[in-house]
């Protein structure tokens, strides 16, 4: 492993702690729907999608060359 992918992997972990840690949560802790979803939950699983994304992203270009 590269250490440019490296330090991008470390990065994408810190950035995941960040949002779901508890200041971040605390404003989507709101009574409302997306979706018919509660937005805490829409929340979740949008960052959630999100960092699985990126990190295939990133392994994706760096099986590339």
């Amino acid at each position: 492993m590269t250490e440019r992918r490296s330090e991008r992997l470390t990065a994408l972990a810190l950035l995941g702690v960040v949002l779901f840690n508890y200041p971040v949560l605390s404003l989507f802790a709101v009574d409302g729907k997306v979706l018919g979803v509660p937005v805490l939950y829409a929340y979740f699983f949008t960052v959630w999608a999100g960092l699985i994304a990126a990190v295939a992203r990133l392994n994706r270009a760096a099986a590339r060359g």
